[in-house]
Formats: C-alpha cells, sequence, structure tokens
C-alpha cells in the first residue's frame, strides 16, 4: 500500500491556516496537486506558494464555505484548475464561543451548524457527482474528539460534530460500492490560531492538557500524516471510520 499520491489531486477546504494549511501541504510533498479554500485570499496564496515548493501545482480559491452558489462555484473552479479531483478534506469549521446551553443564543446554534456541517453538505452535493462518475476518490471530513463525548460550554460544537462523524458514515455506506471512500479525522485539542486563547492561558491550558495522557496539546502538522493515510492508498480498505488522533484523550 502506497502514501504516494503522485498523479492525484486534492481539495482542500479551510486551507489558509492551522491544520488546513498542514494537509494541503502534506498533501502536495506526497504528490498531489492542491486546490486550497478559504475566505482569505492572501493567506491562500502564502499556502500555495508552499505547494509549489514542493513542486506542486496549487489553485486557489477563496470563498465562502457556507454560500452554496459560492460552494458550486468553487468546485468547478476546482475540477477546471486541475482537470479532476481525487480527494477531498472538508477541513473549514470551527466555533467562535464558549457559552452554558442555557445562555445560548439560538442565532448562535445556527451560526456553528451552518459552518460546521451544512458548508461540507454544500461540498459533498456539489462534488458528488464528479467523483461518483469516476469511480474513485477519498473523502477526509475533518470532525473532532467534541463529536464523541460531552462538550460543556460548547455544545454547538459537540453536536455539529458529532453530526458531521454520522454524515461520514452514512455516506460511506452509499458510496462504498462506487470506488469512493470517505473517513472522518478526529484531532484532539491542537494548538492554532483559533484557540490561541486557550493554550495561551496557562491555566486554561494546564486543565485541557490534565485530560490528555500524552500531557500536551496536539500540534496542527501532526494532523497532516494521518490525513495523507487517509487520502492515499494506504487506507484503501477503509470506508465509513473515524480515525482519531488525540493524544490519548478518549481512552480514558
Amino acid at each position: 500500500m502506497s502514501f504516494d499520491l503522485a498523479g492525484k489531486t486534492a481539495l482542500v477546504t479551510g486551507a489558509s491556516r492551522g491544520i488546513g494549511a498542514e494537509i494541503a501541504v502534506a498533501l502536495a510533498r506526497h504528490g498531489a496537486d492542491v486546490a486550497v479554500n478559504s475566505r482569505n485570499a492572501d493567506a491562500l496564496e502564502k499556502v500555495a506558494a508552499e505547494i509549489g515548493g514542493a513542486g506542486r501545482r496549487a489553485v486557489v480559491l477563496p470563498a465562502d464555505v457556507t454560500d452554496v452558489e459560492a460552494v458550486r462555484g468553487m468546485v468547478a473552479g476546482a475540477i477546471d484548475g486541475l482537470g479532476h479531483v481525487d480527494i477531498v478534506v472538508n477541513n473549514a469549521g470551527g466555533t467562535a464561543f464558549m457559552v452554558p446551553f442555557t445562555q445560548l443564543r439560538f442565532a448562535g446554534w445556527e451560526k456553528v451548524m451552518r459552518l460546521n456541517v451544512e458548508s461540507v453538505v454544500h461540498v459533498l452535493q456539489a462534488v458528488a457527482p464528479h467523483l461518483l462518475e469516476r469511480g474513485r476518490g477519498s473523502v477526509v471530513n475533518v470532525a473532532s474528539v467534541a463529536g464523541l463525548g460531552a462538550t460543556p460550554a460548547l455544545s454547538p460544537y459537540g453536536a455539529s460534530k458529532a453530526a458531521l462523524i454520522s454524515l461520514t458514515k452514512s455516506l460511506a455506506v452509499e458510496w462504498a460500492s462506487t470506488g469512493v471512500r470517505v473517513n472522518a479525522l478526529c484531532p484532539g485539542w491542537t494548538a492554532t490560531e483559533l484557540n490561541r486563547n486557550l493554550w495561551e492561558d496557562e491555566q486554561a491550558s494546564a486543565g485541557l492538557t490534565s485530560t490528555i495522557p500524552m500531557g500536551r496539546w496536539g500540534r496542527a502538522e501532526e494532523m497532516a500524516g494521518p490525513a495523507v493515510f487517509l487520502a492515499s492508498d494506504a487506507s484503501s480498505f477503509m470506508t465509513g471510520q473515524v480515525l482519531v488522533v488525540d493524544g490519548g484523550q478518549t481512552a480514558i
């Protein structure tokens, strides 16, 4: 089984920084041409330069993944720019707030669901005809350990990631006979710009890492290898699975 992605092409959403950027560059270093998406065109150009530095072609596709028409245009741009798409990494997502459920505004719930679930639905509905017609491909949905257990003060985020895991399994079964695989990558607590306020806070960070047997935050680059595994033929008999990379947190 090979981790070699030579001749393959990939579309990565949320690729301007953090885990998404690391995955996009790692795919390129293993041989794939990569279309990168986020709302930040300038940041995408920097990632594209790294992909070019790895000797691969990059296509920059700024778009808001919560906008269904923008997503359709973005997916069409990826197919046109790369010739075809073999790998889809749905990484765009997150949350901007923590709040007890009784204080949660429904508008906040809807915002998280749009970003973490509906955006993935938009991407997959746009790209599915292409993948299924070609009869091959690998979809990697970046979920979170938040979707596997309780998430106090982060209930919309946890629920959205649980929904993404369920969607992953359903589509894996629907598409298995076509040759298209669908798996989820579940990072644990990973230090990125999105949660800088937590890992820079000594007390908050200590409380979080105390629940992780390895005793530290994950690094964004530590999610790239598992993503390459799921994207490549090294995982050719794997679909509908949840690959957890969390320093042992969920083993407790």
